[in-house]
């Protein structure tokens, strides 16, 4: 590695707030996913290819965790329609399982490599990319340089930049500008993102709103949900999904307080499945009831808690249910996606902390579809409001329906802005005589 991609890579962990070197961000990447990952591709995360690169043009896209790919799926449909080639990588055995059951072979899909010297230009030398999209807020130093070396094009699209990440690159300026100014294009989610991105140095920057807001709602097996309508019979119900450490206990808390006057079912899904031998070990502790689904338990009138720990089904769970609070929003930080519950019919219950969702959800607060709770007592009396009140939680299912009226264009707006990049590859894959792979 030469100097200045070496101290651009050390300050620019640094600044992301990754690690102190340039080495260790990928290192620590490595170590904590090693027993999360699938062993028979661990070569992947090196640069090493499983599969065949076929011939013609190919875009790499990468979606770092299962929010991102949701998000970018219709892209990606869109780019095959165009009949390019799509290499999709993602960080997360439950994103390749997502990528798995949503586009099958439509995409080849990679474990992304780790950002080192090697591997990138390992990864890129064989797959030979005629653009990157990546979609969101990842800044990975190495591979930003060495795709500038390559001369290929470099586009962000669904782009949004976090408080403390902004104040960390703003402190670092000429850095910032350094990788942001390598971007050939950004595609934001909204006018405060744009607005951001431009002043850390890149440009052009475009404001296209959530791609998220333009997918389809997630699907489930209606067999499956059926057999569990029938099992909840006339039981009212809540969900606490995409919850994190901390909030398993606020929504069993608020089960215990409910439960004697509304005799209601708690649908939990963490936002990480694997923790759920130690939250079943909790709510156990709690007395409560434990249905799993990742063991077909059944659900009875004893069950308290319906614990969804099963890969790609929040589809199912939110069409059990008609309120549905969304995690990382009281315990954690950042909030998590709330546009699936709205497109599903939930009224929306959220904590404070929802800044990587700042405009969904003031979007959906403004339209009366979601309201913030501050505390677990706020969030008891919320839950026992809309439980118990018919016309107030269909208020709320309505206007979620509205404002995700509102929100949708993303798609066309991001697809718009990357035509002079795509618009040549779709003319040369129509030109290419079909083949195998190079």
């Amino acid at each position: 590695m030469s100097s200045f991609p070496a101290r651009t890579a050390l300050f620019a962990y640094r600044a992301a707030g990754v690690a102190l070197y340039p080495l260790v961000g990928p290192y620590l990447t490595y170590r904590a996913m090693k027993g999360k990952e699938e062993r028979s591709r661990r070569l992947e995360r090196f640069g090493f290819a499983s599969l065949a690169r076929p011939r013609g043009p190919l875009v790499w896209v990468h979606a770092a965790s299962v929010g991102e790919t949701l998000a970018i799926l219709p892209l990606i449909r869109e780019l095959r329609r165009r009949e390019i080639h799509v290499l999709l990588t993602t960080g997360t055995v439950t994103s390749a399982a997502l990528v798995r059951s949503r586009l099958g072979d439509e995409v080849i899909h990679q474990y992304v490599p780790l950002d080192l010297k090697f591997p990138i230009k390992r990864f890129i030398a064989y797959w030979k990319p005629d653009a990157c999209i990546t979609a969101e807020s990842e800044i990975w130093p190495t591979t930003i340089l060495e795709l500038t070396r390559r001369h290929i094009p470099q586009i962000r699209v669904n782009a949004r930049i976090s408080d403390r990440s902004f104040d960390r690159w703003r402190n670092r300026a000429s850095l910032a500008e350094a990788l942001f100014g390598k971007m050939s294009l950004v595609v934001a989610q909204s006018d405060l993102d744009a607005e951001r991105f431009r002043e850390l140095g890149a440009w052009p920057v475009i404001v296209s709103g959530n791609l998220k807001s333009d997918t389809d709602p997630p699907p489930c097996d209606e067999q499956v949900l059926e057999t569990y309508r029938k099992q909840v019979g006339n039981r009212p119900t809540w969900a606490a999904i995409s919850t994190f450490e901390g909030e398993e206990k606020t929504a069993a808390a608020v089960h215990g307080a409910l439960k004697p006057k509304m005799g209601q079912l708690t649908i939990l899904v963490p936002r990480h499945p694997d923790r759920a031998d130690a939250i079943e070990a909790m709510l156990k502790e709690a007395g409560l009831n434990v249905a799993r689904r990742s063991r077909n338990d059944e659900l009875t009138s004893e069950t308290d808690i319906f614990l969804g720990d099963s890969i790609g089904e929040m589809g199912l769970y939110l069409r059990l249910t008609e309120i549905a609070f969304v995690g990382r929003s009281l315990s954690g930080e950042g909030g998590q996606n709330p546009l699936e519950p709205a497109l599903l019919g939930c009224a929306i219950l959220s904590g404070p902390h929802v800044q990587n969702f700042r405009d969904a959800y003031q979007h959906l607060v403004r339209k009366g579809a979601a309201r913030i709770v501050k505390d677990a007592d706020m969030l008891e009396r919320a839950v026992h409001y809309l439980l118990a009140n018919d016309m107030a939680r269909m208020k709320m299912v309505d206007a979620g329906h509205d404002a995700m009226e509102e929100m949708r264009g993303a798609l066309s707006k991001t697809v718009k802005a990357l035509e002079p990049y795509i618009n040549p590859l779709t003319v040369s894959a129509r030109l290419q005589p079909k083949s195998a792979a190079i």
